[in-house]
């Protein structure tokens, strides 16, 4: 029988495991649909600064090395692998610690959604476009919204460690 990792909340590894691959499940999920129904260039408005579109993003934030030729492809793999590693192992040393454990479990399930996507395709499905006056941010995915939102969280986290500290 498998050992379960409990932290001094009770809270274990596989809980924060499973919050992952929900984000990991709704990530290919909603490419798969933007895959299936949108041709490259597509775009839909949603409303005055939303529109869903099909993009394909071959480097990494913000396009960063998009057109660096093509290595730059198993270069994002090897780094989100090797993260996703560190993630895992991360969670399972800090399981208890509720606010950092869901952030890296957030960024866990974003890195290895983006991972799959270039592996697979060679490049990110981006669909999310926010847009004001002419100006777009760069289009974005459900895996980025998670790593967004588990880099904020670990910075939050961090705050919240000093001030403890104080």
């Amino acid at each position: 029988m498998a050992r379960q990792t409990f932290g001094a909340s009770g809270v274990s590894l596989l809980a924060w495991l499973g919050w992952a691959l929900l984000l990991l499940v709704a990530d290919q999920f909603t490419k798969v649909l933007i895959m299936g129904y949108y041709q490259l260039g597509d775009s839909t408005p949603v409303t005055s600064f939303f529109n869903i579109v099909r993009v394909h993003n071959s480097g990494a934030a913000f396009s960063f090395l998009a057109s660096a030729g093509g290595w730059q492809r198993w270069f994002f793999t090897a780094i989100g692998i090797g993260a996703a590693l560190l993630m895992v192992w991360l969670l399972k040393k800090h399981a208890g610690q509720k606010l950092f454990a869901f952030a890296i479990a957030s960024i866990l399930g974003g890195a290895v959604g983006n991972v799959i996507d270039r592996v697979r395709y060679g490049y990110v499905v981006d669909f999310l476009d926010f847009h004001w006056r002419g100006w777009h941010f760069p289009a974005f995915n459900v895996a980025d919204s998670a790593i967004t939102i588990g880099a904020a969280c670990l910075i939050l986290d961090e705050l919240l460690r000093v001030r403890r500290g104080r």
